[in-house]
């Protein structure tokens, strides 16, 4: 516990916002550019300028910026459909099943994971209302139960979301050009003539491997947190009841329009026709994409929460999850301009080839991607800059796109048991503290890691 202490304290002391540490690596970069890749033929001072005029055309990248409003309708709408009835419902008849602590941290930690696959943020928000009703249904029936252990459970879905459906790099790979267009002006004609269009979820999500993986974690992981429990010690609890879906009284005649049932059903069944007959073929072969998870859940949105009302309601409390992304990603973008636009990618690739071969480089790659997640705690951020030196790295020693990429998601995702940036939701949700889930969220983590190691060896 001394050492989950010490961790907690450098986190709070020493380590400054992610929007500052943004701030600080792009600085960085910028230094480190003008250092390793000016031409022999210009001068510092000319270089500076041509430097910032990269980094400018990375924040204001037209794809780049597409990217961003993506990811941060993913985790929107995800948290959107936690705060259904329907959902909230499904929640409160969870609970009744909890009955003590091994039971109902298995029961969080099992079923947050399974969400989390589908879309990280429903699976974020969805394991923090799961672990606050426990709670609260614990504290009505006079149950003791251990709530941090139960709070960090109802996180873990952190350390599986990358490797699942709405997991920014392999999302990103599977829309035709997205590859080619990360890496221009980047590789070699050699290079650029051995990267594909596109790669499909066969190869990355729903591939053999990542799903015997993913199975694999949520076995493990569920047991722990059962074992964890059956060896707890209860803990205090004192929460209000936390309200998931409130009613409001119609007082006016246009109120109508927006608390009609009705017109949010047409709605949201043209909305859920209109996906179907846009992305049907491609659901078939498996070429799920940002438009299309964002889609689907736009049209269940509308249609489970009832209204219009209710809808604009769960927008505006779900809204605040997305300040990070806003403001961040421009940043990385401007940061991956410059590295693309320098040269920097092409030096750091020869740096992990020089020391890699086929075996070793997927595992570089996922404990450096584990490295970077802490100072850059966002999967789509940490892919636009880690991504290109991953893609060139990996077609220039014959290893596998595919397998990189997931090597990298992995890595991605499971510092995040460390990073508390993404925990911040849930510790809202349920008032519990860093320190109170991070003893058992790092325990997750070393299990879990080991297990994605071994999955990387052996596929």
């Amino acid at each position: 516990m001394n050492i989950i202490g010490s961790i907690e304290t450098i986190f709070r002391k020493y380590v400054p916002s992610p929007f500052t540490i943004a701030i600080l690596l792009t600085i960085t970069t910028i230094f480190l550019a003008l250092i390793f890749t000016v031409p022999e033929e210009i001068s510092s001072v000319d270089y500076l300028i041509d430097i910032l005029t990269f980094w400018e055309k990375g924040i204001w990248s037209t794809s780049l910026l597409e990217f961003a409003y993506q990811m941060m309708l993913i985790l929107v709408l995800g948290h959107v459909l936690v705060l259904s009835k329907p959902v909230s419902n499904l929640i409160l008849k969870i609970t009744f099943y909890c009955k003590n602590t091994a039971t109902s941290a298995a029961i969080v930690a099992c079923l947050t994971m399974l969400v989390a696959f589908f879309n990280w943020g429903l699976g974020l928000i969805f394991g923090a209302l799961l672990a606050r009703k426990v709670a609260e249904h614990s504290q009505q029936n006079n149950i003791k139960i251990n709530y941090p252990i139960i709070g960090a459970a109802g996180y873990v879905g952190l350390m599986v979301w990358h490797g699942g459906i709405s997991g920014s790099a392999p999302i990103k790979i599977n829309e035709d050009g997205h590859i080619s267009s990360l890496m221009k002006n980047i590789s070699s004609s050699t290079i650029s003539e051995r990267i594909p269009s596109s790669i499909d979820f066969s190869q990355t999500i729903f591939s053999l491997p990542n799903l015997l993986i993913f199975s694999t974690v949520v076995i493990v992981i569920t047991s722990f947190f059962f074992i964890l429990g059956k060896n707890s010690k209860p803990t205090k609890i004192n929460l209000p009841i936390y309200k998931m879906t409130q009613d409001e009284n119609i007082t006016t005649k246009s109120e109508r329009l927006d608390n009609s049932k009705v017109l949010a059903t047409i709605f949201g069944a043209i909305i859920i026709l209109a996906f179907f007959y846009s992305y049907f073929d491609d659901i078939i072969v498996m070429k799920i994409t940002p438009n299309l998870i964002n889609f689907l859940m736009l049209g269940l949105g509308i249609i489970l929460h009832g209204n219009f009302k209710n809808f604009t309601n769960a927008i505006s409390e779900s809204i605040s999850d997305i300040s990070g992304i806003l403001i961040q990603f421009p940043l990385y973008f401007g940061i991956m301009g410059i590295m693309s636009s320098s040269g920097m990618v092409t030096q750091i690739s020869n740096f992990f080839v020089s020391f890699s071969n086929v075996t070793t480089l997927p595992l570089v790659t996922f404990f450096s991607a584990g490295l970077v997640n802490i100072f850059v705690p966002s999967g789509g951020g940490q892919w636009v800059i880690q991504g290109p030196i991953v893609v060139e790295s990996a077609l220039r020693l014959g290893v596998p796109l595919n397998k990189a990429i997931m090597a990298l998601a992995y890595g991605d995702q499971i510092t995040n048991m460390l990073q508390p940036f993404w925990a911040l939701p849930l510790l809202g949700i349920t008032r519990l503290k860093a320190k109170e889930i991070l003893p058992y969220s790092l325990l997750a983590m070393i299990i879990g890691g080991s297990i994605y190691i071994v999955g990387i060896l052996l596929f």
